[in-house]
């Protein structure tokens, strides 16, 4: 889990529930992150709620602050649950993009040293 986690709601109360589903889903992606981003990275999930006349809007906006970088994803659908749900995985994309591009490359250095050494 992300050990910097804030869950604020606009326009609507955030209750207990709402706030450890965000915490469940949003919180576990720290997987895809190494151990020192997992330590300086920083969460805030921010729940809007809009009533118009005919239907409510549900905005989930994630803004994950990492080293090099910010990442923000904002989704609004008819459901909370499911906005948190789409933002989860539009932020998964968007952390193995990050971290293709910012890991170092002693991995793939060792793996075509070994690579070599088997074949020679």
């Amino acid at each position: 889990m992300l050990e910097r986690f804030e869950v604020h709601g606009v326009h609507t109360t955030v209750d207990e529930n709402i706030k450890k589903y965000a915490m469940k889903k949003i919180g576990r992606l720290d997987r895809y992150l190494s151990k020192h981003q997992q330590q300086s990275a920083h969460c805030e999930v921010i729940l809007k709620e809009n009533k118009a006349k005919d239907k409510k809007q549900c905005t989930c906006e994630v803004n994950l602050h990492l080293p090099k970088e910010t990442i923000n994803i904002k989704e609004t659908t008819l459901n909370m649950y499911a906005a948190i749900d789409i933002a989860e995985t539009k932020l998964k994309l968007q952390l193995k993009k990050y971290k293709d591009i910012h890991a170092s490359g002693k991995l793939h250095r060792r793996l075509v040293a070994r690579f070599r050494r088997q074949t020679a």
